[in-house]
């Protein structure tokens, strides 16, 4: 793999560049591997650094009809000072706003500076909400949980079940013919069916029409996608998600660990011969597993965010989202491939947790922000929403460049079909 650029192009000191090129190198890599098996010469992989950085934070860089498409986040989102440290409160959904609300009342940043942080934190769980204290990375890595993400793989690539072989036919694309079922939100999941979609992937999206969304970051990751809703409390309804799944190759979930398992849809449930993705916050082991969380908390929480005794200092992207939907989309070709000469039922694990500790492990680097305009990276495409400027995928794949087929659509607005 080729490397184009300089890594010091997103300010630092965190490496995120370079977790971003690692990240984007490691799909191309294995698509470009894809490619060669179905008999079409994939050429030099190559991962340009900006490309990659600015992908980290691709909805910053989304315009519709030439303006954003909304805040990302909520007034009250943000980090707070507490009597012994500080937190960060994640409003962005409605009801975990009305959690926050319910304990700390309506002044909130008062309310919050006259208690300990693990103790809002613990009650704005408790009442459904989101949050996270922030930790050093020394106390993270001493951490039950920091303890147990420390000895989860990258990303977990293993099979559980039977399965014929399923050799892939010549193509010209190193996804063609694969079907994704990708009932995800947020960010990281999202992304990982976006990226598999670049590659030439089937890929549906599932959500609800009662559930909330982020609009800014529903269209970012809808490219090359379709859009269906399905209320799994309905019986019928969960049924024709059970005959999708039959026929697909691979579902993607970012549902808290056993939320969808309780509705018969874990692994003990996947279809013979299927990849299933799952994707969580804080790992898939240790005390905090089920815990609810999102990138920004995830940075307070492993010590990402810390700098000694000052306020929290943010990553300049959502790079722990990101990091882990590219990761995730990895793990899905390489159990494709298994799959086409082994055989088996496969389930693929990654998270925002592990992926900080990847972030980590590359240690420090002087770096300042490169303010030089992104255009050159950019297209524009026109679709249901608008004209949508989006960010190109990146990847240097000469055999089959990635791209979207087209932009995003209408949230539920395709038929639950494939």
């Amino acid at each position: 793999m080729r490397l184009v650029g300089d890594e010091r192009v997103v300010a630092g000191p965190y490496r995120v560049a370079h977790l971003a090129a690692r990240c984007v190198g490691r799909v191309t890599t294995v698509a470009a591997d894809l490619l060669r098996d179905r008999g079409t010469d994939p050429g030099e992989v190559s991962v340009d650094l900006r490309h990659a950085a600015e992908s980290f934070r691709s909805e910053r860089h989304l315009l519709v009809n030439g303006a954003p498409v909304g805040d990302l986040w909520a007034p009250l989102s943000g980090d707070y000072r507490a009597a012994d440290g500080w937190l960060r409160l994640h409003c962005n959904y409605p009801h975990h706003e009305a959690a926050v609300r319910s304990v700390l009342g309506d002044d909130v940043a008062a309310a919050v500076a006259r208690r300990p942080a693990t103790e809002v934190v613990d009650a704005v769980l408790a009442a459904g909400g989101a949050a996270a204290a922030l930790m050093s990375p020394a106390a993270w890595a001493d951490h039950p949980q920091g303890r147990a993400v420390a000895a989860e793989p990258l990303v977990a690539v293993e099979r559980i079940g039977d399965g014929p072989l399923r050799p892939l036919p010549p193509a010209s694309r190193p996804l063609a013919g694969i079907r994704v079922l990708d009932l995800t939100h947020v960010i990281a999941g999202p992304v990982c069916g976006r990226t598999l979609a670049a590659h030439g992937a089937s890929v549906l999206h599932v959500g609800a029409e009662h559930l909330p969304v982020m609009r800014p970051v529903w269209v970012d990751t809808s490219f090359g996608k379709r859009s269906t809703w399905l209320d799994l409390r309905d019986a019928s309804q969960a049924e024709v998600l059970r005959s999708l799944w039959s026929d697909a190759d691979v579902m993607i979930q970012s549902y808290r660990p056993d939320s969808l398992a309780a509705r018969g849809f874990g692994p003990a449930d996947a279809p013979e011969g299927t990849v299933l993705v799952s994707l969580s916050a804080y790992g898939h082991s240790g005390p905090w597993r089920g815990r609810r969380g999102f990138d920004s908390l995830l940075q307070l929480a492993t010590g990402i965010a810390h700098r000694g005794d000052g306020a929290p200092v943010p990553l300049p992207a959502q790079a722990l989202d990101h990091g882990t939907g590219w990761l995730a989309a990895s793990g899905v070709m390489t159990a494709l491939r298994r799959r086409a000469v082994e055989g088996g039922t496969w389930h693929v694990r990654v998270s925002l947790a592990r992926t900080a500790r990847l972030l980590d492990s590359l240690g420090w680097i002087d770096s300042v922000e490169d303010l030089s305009p992104v255009d050159g990276y950019c297209d524009e495409v026109d679709g249901p929403l608008g004209r949508v400027r989006y960010l190109r995928v990146p990847g240097g794949l000469p055999g089959a460049p990635p791209r979207w087929d087209w932009g995003p659509g209408v949230a539920g607005g395709d038929l639950a079909e494939w």
